[in-house]
């Protein structure tokens, strides 16, 4: 049953401060405003997750770049991201409003900007999250194979790809079925899940320090290079295979835009969600370093680490079990695994409330085919329709996934990571190019850069445009066309996918959409 909201313009109501300013906006307040500054912290915390990404996307630091790529790489990637925050927080404490990033660009640029921002970080924030819920699966599976060694070789057949896609399923109908009760529960889910970020995260680092019989020492671990990619040469490891490896940091620190997304469920959003992204940014950075120089010191079999041999190495070439597995004893590392698990499960439910929010927005404005079935509301204040059309598109673009490399790297898995993180990133490029383009013509909000806005913003802009190129290139030399062996199931489909739907999108807007399409609609 669908509710009328109330009119926040009609006198005879009592109106919050945040009400009247996104009223000022043009909006009705049609979400119930129930989250804390905290929780609009920590659904953006709860995304980022350094229990998945440091676990689920470790192996493409190991096997592009070795331990530099993690203890050098991390550190400076992180900074890069946190000004890429700060820019971001100024234009979400400006506009306070569920559609984030896409209502930025469209103040700032106009309906065409605005349109392209929004598909790009809708199509962001559906890969990110299909890629969370799929990392959660495969440690999930894992787990069980240590905790249950029968069902290893008896479930599906001991078909491991099976098997993950499965649990893909399971976590993908859990999750959306939480993201359609009322969004205290998910606030409240997302409370929780800080506090088991921050004690699971230092109970792993406890573990890894005290439990294995011996360590690796710190130059080892500042100093030592790897490449597994294939790619051979002293210049081609610096110059390509290195900064392959930067996807750790840039996909495990991203999906902080949730702060923004939540704007209008937010108390004190002008400041709580401004706040909720750069925080988010800086603890999580300092924690995932933490935890991961841990794994590096637990890392003394590096040679069987890197194995892509499964009699050998059963869990995957450069995978974070691997160390895990050898480093601890079975018990400490089945916990070790259940902490992590759990923290990606929170993650994948705390995506999905975001990519939500991002569709409800975005169809309140008519972008999206079908805008009045996702912008409609369920009687607890739930866009419960954009919950189930995001679950759905994040299975199809996993259906790959059912493939593996010859190499058996989960490319499947790296390339909805890599279509994510240049989705989400392009998308905050725009608002923030047209932030830095307005000048001092731009009315900021009360958190604001003052005048370092415009060495932060050329910064952030440089940023995205090196790791988007990065990141749309091949991960192995299977991948690349005219190689001798060349497969399709090796290739990043990360261009294809994101090329091809900007090139609809082009279309689509010079034949239809630039004739009706006149960016965010009030409804006021």
């Amino acid at each position: 049953m669908l509710q009328k909201p109330e009119d926040p313009t009609d006198k005879s109501v009592p109106v919050s401060d945040d009400e009247q300013l996104l009223a000022a906006l043009g909006y009705k307040q049609e979400l119930k405003r129930s989250w804390s500054a905290f929780s609009n912290f920590a659904i953006s915390f709860s995304i980022i997750s350094i229990l998945s990404g440091c676990f689920t996307t470790f192996a493409q630091a190991w096997n592009n770049g070795g331990p530099v790529a993690i203890s050098i790489g991390w550190p400076l990637i992180s900074v890069l991201i946190l000004i890429i925050g700060f820019c971001m927080s100024e234009l979400a404490s400006a506009y306070p409003t569920s559609g984030g990033i896409y209502w930025w660009a469209s103040k700032l640029g106009g309906a065409k900007a605005g349109f392209f921002t929004g598909w790009l970080n809708l199509i962001g924030l559906l890969a990110i999250t299909a890629s969370v819920v799929y990392g959660a699966a495969t440690f999930l599976n894992i787990t069980l194979g240590l905790c249950y060694p029968s069902y290893a070789t008896d479930f599906l057949h001991g078909d491991y790809i099976k098997q993950q896609f499965f649990w893909f399923l399971i976590i993908l109908v859990l999750i959306t079925v939480f993201n359609v009760l009322s969004s205290q529960i998910q606030a409240l889910m997302n409370n929780v899940s800080v506090w088991w970020h921050v004690f699971g995260a230092a109970l792993i680092i406890g573990i890894l320090i005290i439990t294995p019989a011996e360590h690796q020492s710190l130059g080892w671990m500042f100093s030592n290079k790897i490449n597994n990619s294939g790619f051979e040469g002293s210049r081609m490891y610096w110059l390509y295979v290195l900064p392959m490896g930067f996807l750790l940091t840039q996909y495990t620190i991203t999906g902080f835009d949730a702060s923004a997304h939540l704007s209008e469920e937010t108390q004190s959003a002008h400041l709580s969600s401004a706040k909720g992204i750069w925080k988010s940014i800086f603890y999580s950075a300092i924690g995932g370093y933490i935890l991961l120089l841990a794994l590096l010191y637990a890392a003394t079999k590096p040679d069987i680490v890197s194995s892509f041999d499964p009699a050998v190495n059963p869990f995957g070439g450069g995978s974070v079990i691997a160390i895990l597995f050898h480093a601890l004893t079975p018990a400490m590392c089945k916990l070790v695994l259940i902490i992590s698990t759990a923290g990606q499960l929170f993650c994948a439910t705390a995506c999905l409330t975001s990519c939500s929010r991002m569709m409800f927005a975005f169809s309140r404005d008519g972008a999206i085919p079908g805008s009045k079935r996702w912008s409609k509301v369920s009687s607890n204040s739930v866009p419960v329709n954009a919950v189930l059309m995001c679950s759905l598109v994040s299975l199809i673009i996993t259906l790959p996934a059912l493939w593996k490399s010859p190499r058996g790297i989960p490319t499947a898995f790296y390339a909805v990571v890599s279509v994510g993180v240049v989705g989400l990133y392009l998308a905050f490029f725009i608002p923030i190019w047209l932030r830095w383009r307005a000048g001092d013509d731009f009315k900021a909000g009360q958190w604001n850069l003052g005048n370092k806005y415009k060495w932060m913003n050329l910064i952030a802009l440089t940023e995205i445009v090196f790791i988007t190129i990065y990141f749309i290139l091949p991960f192995e030399p299977a991948a690349v066309p005219g190689n001798k062996d060349f497969t399709w199931v090796a290739v990043n489909y990360a261009p294809i996918l994101v090329g091809i739907t900007l090139l609809i999108l082009w279309i689509w807007w010079h034949v239809s959409v630039k004739k009706w399409f006149t960016g965010p609609k009030k409804t006021i």
